[in-house]
């Protein structure tokens, strides 16, 4: 059995030393050993500065030497600027990993200089699972995303950065609320049950299916694992991709400060959803066909004058700001890298407030050539101050009701001056009611490496992290929600801790023409948590602590853990540059799985072939053409702790008369296993043109065998559900990416990228279930569509459709000559094919269908470039095809008049609602309190949501102020999010994720996504 600990704080002694190592290192290096920079004699009688710039933008850590002394040197900053002490005839040599070697005779005190990629990037160096390997090595699909490309929009979340970055990634980005996290799922969904986020490592650590609360700034770059060949290395979690991110660290011989800082406004966008006024909906009343018996003590033509705007109360320009600073200074003994950021966010729906610290220490000691200590410290505070107006009534309450009284004091709930006279003003209850939560997060890592040899290395990764999160509500005995219980003060703690080890030895060794690159270890990593719910009502107003209360309402809590152990390794095999060959294997023990299954098995081949590295092949024009096969598993754990075990209840509704007792509410399944998933995949990676033209596809195959599920049983055992592995699922798709420059001199280069993703899903087996004759076949699954609203859509799972297919009845439009609804009735043989279709007005009598699914065809984003001399001008574009959308908000705002106690939305264009016989209408006749049930869940809500979206634009501009101290000073002005192409009637084509998960129905208040205007300053020192 895996050792599991039961105490957040039981830390062992070596986390201890890794405390007293991180405060001894923790004073910068430039206090110890004075500053860094380098001030050359007088005999030089010029300062020269420039910046090297590539077809991808400005290129850091380039190294720039004096020729005739090759002593004196110095590195690019972040911006790629460098100054550099040195006179008329001497030539500057610039050299950087990845790019040809440049040489530049000095003629001046400034220089312009461009980089043109090496043809082969053979040294080029990338990170990879527990490892890094030349570039030119790889056989798996990954794309590295650069921090530079991910900071041009303003968000906490690193998720929603990634959107229309990386082909093959769908990512649903968060809401416009402040503090939104968003939603990745790459190649597509792979499991029914259990999550859909990839596996998210920082530094080395595995810290789950989020980044956390990661600093956008830190990152240097990202790295997107998607096929077997780079992810089968991290096995059962491996399933769903994996993003492994690389922080900033100091260089050593460079000192550098950096500041950076962003401020702007945010304004909500409403897409194409617009609500009436008051005029609006008056003139839409009296146009019902049964108006005359319209009956309300209100109802007379003053209404149509009556127009209060609720998207306005709510609504205001909110502001944004985020300022960081880095300090990173080093030798080849001591290199420290220290960060502190500042993100606040004012939301534009009024009463949100976010705001985010964080701090980071990466350093890097070196007391002997052989060995090399890497501590680190992060530490984050996350708090929220919610007196947030209510993002529904926006959109749903009456334009004729105003929250003021003539004398502009609240008008009560359920007050007798509004139309919906049964409605609360939430106003009122804002007077007193709000909420606020913290989360404070600290990780430290005490990591170290050991060189045995020159070709062989142990090192060691140890990372604990810490997580105390802590809500409070509090709602007043005077408000709608107190009234009934004489207030309500809620308080809620959880902690989190987890702990993280990898030991490995690496072989990287070259002979000849031989390279060899292999890792092999034991991994261990667990998870405590420990909560507290706590609710007490009857108060005096105005108290907000538990001790004022006169009765516990409601006490929870809870403690969980799990812990996985694995052995894994990997190995690289290069031949002469030309033929490569990997394989991997892992087994993995989790403490979710019983005795009969606790391990599992996970591995992958592959190969490539650098065909431009034949002597035979004389394509000058190709600077490189690789061929990428590879064949893995990986696989998912079940989403519950405990599924193996047979739980019970103990709690107050498992009491009998006052006494304690258990109620049985999980069956174990002890033969329950791993999921598995098998992908096949072949990539071809290509640069032609000197570099100027850069491509690569990939084709996948996804198979995934023993999908874990909690399949529903029958309730007379007591519990209505257990977990078993219960079908099979595939995806397969493509994806492909485009880079170009455009144009490419030393003082011009435009770039282009595009990248696309394609997947198609499809169930291919599922359990079966037992007849009445005692058979067993496989029948259907119809499930929701994750929006938790009554009444919303609903899928099926069944084997050959998609697994996010609709079920729904399937609208036929507009009876011509009634004006009234219409859906099909559908008859099927026995084999269920169609042999017969008609319309029927009975909503009743409709047929359910298949209809479609939500999943989008085409998927992906594509950005260029534009830099001239100091200005550089840049913008990002993303995009989606045959995607669907199930628009439930229209079944309360185009409702046909079903609905009076809530607004409603004006026709869009192409829009028209029947009126009289003959009319060829989108929209059914239009009556007061209508039962015709013409917006009832079906069809005509499911909606495509197509789009293109501007997601930034940014224009800056860099000032060449050396004289002062400034390796480079930019500023720049973006905006984001400002235009977007959709015939989507709704606010958003793109849903705001739900808790990491990706939607597909939209609710009746989905919180808007927001623009940005953005004005920034970049400083090195």
């Amino acid at each position: 059995m895996i050792k599991r600990f039961t105490s957040p704080f039981l830390i062992s002694t070596s986390f201890r030393l890794a405390a007293a190592l991180m405060i001894g290192v923790g004073i910068p290096t430039a206090f110890v050993f004075g500053s860094e920079s380098i001030t050359y004699g007088a005999f030089y009688q010029q300062t020269v500065t420039g910046r090297v710039i590539s077809s991808t933008g400005p290129v850091s850590g380039v190294t720039v030497t004096i020729k005739e002394n090759p002593s004196l040197s110095t590195l690019t900053d972040d911006q790629g600027n460098f100054s550099i002490q040195a006179s008329n005839g001497h030539t500057l040599v610039f050299t950087a990993v990845g790019f040809t070697t440049l040489e530049k005779a000095v003629t001046g005190n400034v220089l312009d200089i461009v980089l043109t990629e090496s043809d082969q990037t053979l040294e080029e160096i990338v990170v990879v699972g527990y490892g890094v390997q030349r570039k030119e090595s790889l056989t798996g699909a990954m794309q590295v995303v650069k921090g530079d490309e991910l900071r041009d929009i303003t968000t906490p979340s690193v998720e929603n950065m990634l959107n229309g970055k990386v082909s093959g990634a769908f990512v649903a980005p968060g809401s416009g609320r402040p503090g939104s996290g968003g939603a990745v799922v790459i190649r597509g969904q792979a499991t029914l049950g259990g999550t859909t986020s990839p596996l998210w490592v920082i530094d080395g650590v595995i810290v789950g299916s989020g980044a956390g609360d990661l600093n956008p700034d830190d990152i240097e770059t990202m790295n997107v694992l998607k096929d077997a060949a780079s992810t089968a290395i991290y096995g059962s979690q491996g399933a769903n991709g994996v993003v492994v991110v690389t922080t900033k660290r100091a260089k050593a011989g460079v000192t550098t400060v950096n500041l950076s800082t962003r401020m702007g406004f945010n304004q909500l966008t409403n897409g194409n959803l617009q609500v009436m006024n008051g005029q609006e909906l008056y003139d839409y009343y009296t146009s019902f066909a049964n108006a005359s018996t319209i009956s309300f003590p209100r109802w007379n033509a003053d209404l149509r004058n009556s127009n209060f705007d609720w998207w306005d109360l709510a609504t205001k320009s909110g502001f944004v700001q985020n300022h960081n600073v880095s300090i990173s200074s080093g030798t080849e003994k001591l290199r420290s890298y220290l960060s502190v950021g500042m993100y606040d966010e004012k939301g534009a729906v009024k009463g949100y407030d976010y705001r985010r610290y964080n701090v980071r220490l990466n350093q890097e000691y070196k007391p002997f050539a052989w060995l090399t200590i890497k501590p680190s410290v992060v530490g984050s505070r996350r708090g929220v101050e919610n007196r947030e107006y209510s993002v529904t009534s926006m959109y749903s309450n009456l334009p004729w009701d105003s929250p003021f009284d003539a004398n502009g004091n609240l008008e009560p709930h359920r007050s007798s001056n509004w139309v919906n006279s049964a409605s609360t003003n939430y106003l009122y209850d804002l007077q007193w009611d709000h909420s606020a939560n913290t989360n404070y997060e600290l990780m430290g890592n005490l990591d170290f490496v050991v060189d045995l040899t020159d070709w062989l290395s142990f090192s060691s990764v140890n990372n604990y992290r810490y997580i105390n999160y802590a809500a409070s509500g509090y709602t007043d005995p005077r408000s709608n929600g107190g009234l009934s219980v004489n207030g309500r003060i809620t308080d809620y703690r959880s902690e989190v801790a987890r702990r993280y080890t990898n030991q490995m030895l690496t072989v990287n060794k070259t002979w000849g023409k031989h390279t060899l690159y292999a890792v092999g270890g034991y991994e261990f990593n667990d998870y405590w948590s420990k909560s507290l719910d706590v609710y007490g009502t009857g108060f005096v107003p105005g108290f907000e602590v538990l001790d004022v209360v006169s009765k516990p309402e409601r006490t929870r809590g809870g403690i969980n853990e799990w812990a996985v152990q694995s052995l894994l390794s990997k190995a690289n095999y290069t031949y002469d540059s030309r033929y490569l060959v990997e394989a991997s294997l892992r087994r993995d023990g989790a403490s979710n799985f019983g005795d009969n299954a606790k391990y599992g098995n996970f591995f992958s081949v592959s190969g490539g072939w650098n065909i431009n590295n034949e002597s035979w092949f004389n394509a000058t024009w190709v600077d490189a053409l690789k061929l990428r096969v590879s064949y893995g598993s990986t696989g998912n754990r079940p989403s519950s702790l405990y599924p193996q075990y047979d739980l019970y209840s103990v709690s107050a509704t498992s009491s009998y008369d006052g006494e304690p007792g258990a109620l049985i509410t999980r069956i174990g399944n002890k033969d329950l296993t791993w999921e598995k998933t098998m992908t096949t995949g072949i990539g071809v990676d290509a640069a032609f043109l000197n570099n100027r033209i850069r491509t690569a596809f990939d084709f996948y195959n996804k198979n995934t065998g023993n999908i874990l599920y909690n399949v529903p049983i029958s309730l007379m055992t007591g519990v209505g559900s257990i977990y078993r592995n219960i079908g099979e699922m595939n995806n397969k798709g493509i994806e492909l990416t485009i880079g170009g420059d455009i144009i490419r001199t030393s003082d011009w280069l435009w770039s282009l990228d595009v990248n696309m993703g394609h997947n198609v899903n499809q169930l291919t087996d599922l359990f079966p279930t037992r007849n009445a004759d005692g058979s067993y076949s496989v029948k259907p699954v119809f499930i929701g569509d994750g929006s938790n609203i009554a009444g919303s859509a609903q899928y099926v799972l069944e084997p050959g459709r998609p697994v996010d297919t609709y079920y729904l009845k399937e609208w036929a439009g507009v009876n011509s000559e009634t004006g009234a609804p219409m859906w099909y009735v559908v008859t099927r043989d026995a084999e269920g094919n169609e042999t017969a279709r008609e319309t029927t007005t009975d909503y009743s009598k409709g047929t359910i269908e298949k209809l479609g699914k939500s999943s989008p065809r085409l998927f992906g984003g594509f950005s260029t470039a534009l830099q001239y001399k100091q200005f550089d001008l840049g913008a990002t574009f993303g995009y989606s095809i045959g995607g669907n959308f199930y628009n439930y908000s229209r079944q309360e705002y185009d409702s046909d008049g079903t609905y009076t106690d809530r607004n409603q939305m004006k026709l869009m264009p192409g829009w028209n609602r029947w009126e009289k016989p003959g009319d060829n209408a989108t929209h059914p006749i239009a009556k007061y309190n209508n039962q015709d049930k013409g917006n009832q869940v079906s069809s005509r809500y499911i909606e495509k949501n197509d789009f293109l979206r501007l997601r930034s634009l940014t224009l800056g501009y860099n000032l060449k102020l050396n004289q002062y101290g400034m390796k480079n000073v930019r500023v720049f002005f973006a905006g984001e999010n400002l235009f977007v192409i959709t015939n989507y009637s709704g606010v958003d084509p793109e849903l705001p994720a739900n808790d990491g998960s990706v939607l597909s129905s939209t609710g009746p208040g989905v919180y808007p996504a927001t623009r940005k205007y953005m004005v920034g300053l970049n400083v090195s020192f």
